[in-house]
């Protein structure tokens, strides 16, 4: 689902005219498309907590299981930057290769990685309480973060560190990333037959949280100097993760009962969303259809985004098949031709 709105989010905003850009359609579209970052960091966060707790069941040592998370954090890093090279490339010779160094959302997930590797030295109960804490404490702190003087701080640094529209800063980011480890957490501790309640309960949290940060967002005094909300708001970060609190339960109901029997399009763009992602940014904002950027109706748009996840399915049905294919013994690739020769 992350995926998919990322897609069309990214479509409309690159191809949509500009005097469309105040309308439903367009606010809509970017209202969902800024959910999908949130997504994939709180789901980066569940695999996180799912490895760490996996090491701790195998017997690791704490230092062994510290290294554990700090080497997918490296795996993030080395695939951000290789992301950003490739960007880079395909646009000569117009972009500088400054450009390789902005801060993305894989910059963002490796830095979360790294500094929340320490959480693998806790047992996953334990863990499952401290990271709700410490989301709350990054949320909490991102105004406060922005207000810092960062004029002698390198920029680099700042832009990994201090919310700014442009990039995919530490604060308040990495809040969603903390929060997937404290649901990735819970969700290691209950048992099968428990997650239907699980789910239930996290359905009402979500609620409790989309109406306790839009009323808080509106009060007409702030425990805050200075907070925006689209930047920094800590009302914001709950508000967006009480939207995933609420998708969660419906898709762990359509995956169990529903589209668990059968292939879904949705669980395949899952599979390769690293790959869906990569390649989709080259075609919505490379330099493929430059014509067309900034100079579509809302109904052309739409049709675009269409093509583009039809394109990504296709691909990513080609990625799925082929590593099948690698993985199969040699003499079974070939049995429904051979045994129809002989």
């Amino acid at each position: 689902m992350a995926a998919l709105i990322m897609m069309q989010g990214h479509t409309f905003h690159s191809f949509a005219r500009t005097d469309l850009r105040d309308k439903g359609p367009y606010v809509i579209s970017q209202f969902l498309g800024g959910l999908a970052p949130a997504i994939f960091l709180f789901l980066t966060g569940i695999t996180m907590a799912f490895r760490m707790d996996s090491d701790e069941r195998r017997g690791l040592a704490p230092g062994a299981r510290i290294l554990s998370a700090l080497s997918r954090a490296r795996y993030l890093l080395v695939i951000a930057f290789l992301f950003r090279l490739q960007l880079w490339v395909f646009s000569l010779p117009w972009n500088p290769p400054s450009v390789m160094l902005k801060v993305d959302i894989l910059n963002c997930m490796a830095l979360a990685g790294a500094a929340l590797s320490v959480m693998a030295v806790f047992r996953t109960a334990e863990r499952a309480r401290l990271c709700t804490v410490l989301g709350l404490a990054i949320a909490a702190a991102s105004p406060l973060i922005s207000q810092l003087d960062w004029s002698g701080v390198p920029t680099l640094v700042k832009n990994y560190i201090a919310p700014d529209y442009m990039f995919f800063s530490f604060f308040p980011w990495a809040a969603f990333f903390v929060f997937g480890l404290a649901a990735g957490s819970v969700i290691r501790l209950v048992k099968d037959d428990e997650m239907d309640r699980v789910m239930q309960w996290a359905a009402l949290f979500g609620a409790g949280l989309l109406i306790g940060g839009r009323y808080f967002s509106e009060l007409p005094y702030s425990l805050y100097t200075k907070s925006e909300f689209w930047l920094n708001s800590p009302a914001q970060v709950l508000m967006k993760l009480g939207v995933m609190l609420w998708i969660l339960p419906f898709a762990f109901i359509w995956t169990r009962y529903a589209a668990n029997t059968g292939w879904s399009p949705v669980s395949q763009l899952g599979t390769t969303s690293l790959l869906v992602y990569w390649v989709h940014i080259e075609i919505v904002y490379g330099r493929w259809l430059g014509s067309w950027k900034e100079n579509l109706d809302n109904t052309q748009v739409a049709m675009l985004t269409a093509l583009v996840i039809a394109l990504m399915l296709a691909l990513s049905v080609l990625k799925t098949s082929a590593k099948k294919w690698s993985a199969m013994p040699a003499a079974l690739r070939w049995y429904p031709f051979t045994s129809r020769a002989n």
